[in-house]
């Protein structure tokens, strides 16, 4: 069977900006305008590396003080690459409560799940699938638990707080997206769905069905037509919300004032990007 041309890719966090803001995703995804690092952001990537590092442990030594041990080193690591990151903090005095807030949430996951009786099938594993459209999905899992019948669990360490009920929908379409590219790869539906919250030490969880994740795919589909159209049309419309106050592009948005730079020619594949690396960004979903 002949694969579909690839049109484009999606991953949970861009499809979130285009949901968030179309004007963002262009800036983004379009323009590659650079970000400031986040605080909360980074520290959400070096408490997922701690995490992922806890399962090289023998299962005996994945304690709280083993888990707690790695942050700095980790921290170390992360800084070795990205130097910058050093200018996010005024002096050691910030640094050092932004490091115990990440060993707060470390010593969270404890109550939350017994690393000793658990050995990952997965950990950091990036997957994409083509639909029939030729849409890419892709996108990295924190982890993926395989029980003994073959049942797949997704669960994703996230470093903020529980959504209330009103947000819950939103918080789950990452999972489920996820589910659909499993379910594409594999023909089976992964059995339970799961997000760790270290933020308040909360886990939703939801079993996922064929028809949800028929439903995420014209979601999905719904979403690049979208997309496609602003390309086609260059009409990027700001959407004004709470998030604006954390938007590193206020100056450029119209809802402030500001204009947009001229959006760069867009070449085959643009959006098509290989984002198959072992590592991957602080603007990923956390």
């Amino acid at each position: 069977m002949t694969e579909p041309e690839i049109v484009g890719a999606l991953s949970p966090s861009r499809a979130g900006d285009f949901m968030t803001c179309p004007l963002l995703y262009r800036f983004r995804v379009v323009d590659r305008l650079p970000e400031r690092p986040s605080p909360a952001a980074v520290r959400g990537t070096v408490v997922h590396a701690v995490l992922e590092r806890l399962f090289d442990l023998p299962a005996g030594g994945r304690t709280v003080e083993a888990a707690q041990a790695l942050l700095e080193p980790q921290w170390e690591r992360l800084l070795a690459e990205e130097p910058d990151y050093a200018e996010m903090f005024s002096g050691e005095a910030e640094l050092a409560g932004w490091l115990a807030e990440a060993r707060s949430m470390i010593g969270r996951y404890f109550t939350l799940e017994d690393p000793t009786r658990l050995e990952p099938a997965e950990r950091e594993l990036y997957v994409e699938a083509v639909l029939g459209s030729g849409l890419m999905l892709r996108g990295y899992i924190d982890r993926l638990d395989v029980a003994p019948s073959g049942d797949v669990r997704v669960v994703d360490y996230k470093t903020g707080s529980a959504p209330g009920p009103d947000f819950e929908a939103k918080a789950l379409f990452q999972m489920k997206f996820y589910a659909l590219v499993l379910w594409r790869l594999s023909g089976r539906v992964p059995r339970l769905l799961q997000l760790v919250y270290l933020g308040n030490g909360e886990v939703l969880r939801y079993s996922p069905d064929e028809a949800d994740l028929n439903a995420t795919e014209r979601k999905v589909t719904a979403l690049w037509q979208a997309i496609e159209r602003a390309l086609a049309t260059g009409e990027w419309r700001a959407r004004p919300s709470r998030l604006c106050g954390w938007c590193d592009h206020q100056a450029l948005c119209p809802e402030f004032g500001g204009t947009p730079p001229p959006i760069p020619e867009r070449r085959p594949g643009d959006t098509v990007r290989s984002t198959k690396t072992k590592r991957r960004a602080a603007t990923d979903e956390l």
